[in-house]
């Protein structure tokens, strides 16, 4: 979704995996997210460091970080400087771009 607080995951606590709902690619476990007032799933490290890559975004009149699919290249959210320690990053994500996997019970 393109608006704040509306999108699936973005008040999920579910335990699984994160991926590139467009090739499948393994973005995030659920033990990086954290509760963030942006409205949007939020996480404060990647699952892997080659799995997400990142680019200057200066549109909408904002200086941004990008965040894109390390695989396919497809648009996720965007990176911030002002996430929880250890990283201190927020990775503020788009949940059409993510698809869900719950761990096994």
């Amino acid at each position: 979704s393109l608006f704040s607080f509306t999108g699936k995951y973005w008040n999920s606590n579910d335990k699984g995996t994160y991926y590139c709902a467009a090739c499948g690619n393994k973005l995030f476990r659920s033990t990086a997210k954290f509760s963030s007032s942006c409205g949007w799933p939020s996480f404060f490290e990647q699952e892997n460091k080659k799995n997400i890559i990142f680019k200057n975004d200066n549109s909408l009149e904002m200086e941004r970080i990008e965040a894109l699919c390390g695989r396919c290249g497809g648009h996720l959210g965007h990176l911030f400087d002002d996430g929880p320690a250890p990283t201190g990053k927020r990775y503020c994500m788009n949940s059409i771009a993510l698809d869900f996997v719950p761990d096994a019970k």
